[in-house]
C-alpha cells in the first residue's frame, strides 16, 4: 500500500468538482507523492481513469465501500 501524502474529501460533490479539486491538489504536490481522493459521484471513476491516462500521473488503485470511492494517484 502506498503512503498517502494528502487526502482530499469530495464526498457529496458532483462531477466535475472531484476532478477539479484533484487537479488543484496535485498541482501543489511533489512528483512521487500520493493523493487519496474520496468521492461519492458515480461518474468519478470513469472521469479519473480517463484523466490519469492523459496525464503524467500514475493510477495506483481504487475501491468502493458503502458508496464512497477511494482513489490513489501518484503525482508524475
Amino acid at each position: 500500500m502506498a503512503n498517502i501524502d494528502l487526502t482530499v474529501d469530495t464526498k457529496g460533490l458532483a462531477c466535475p468538482m472531484p476532478l477539479v479539486k484533484a487537479k488543484r491538489a496535485l498541482d501543489g504536490m511533489q512528483a512521487g507523492q500520493v493523493l487519496e481522493l474520496l468521492a461519492t459521484d458515480r461518474g468519478a471513476l470513469n472521469d479519473f481513469q480517463a484523466w490519469v491516462k492523459q496525464s503524467p500521473n500514475e493510477w495506483i488503485s481504487h475501491e468502493e465501500t458503502n458508496g464512497v470511492f477511494r482513489f490513489l494517484i501518484r503525482k508524475g
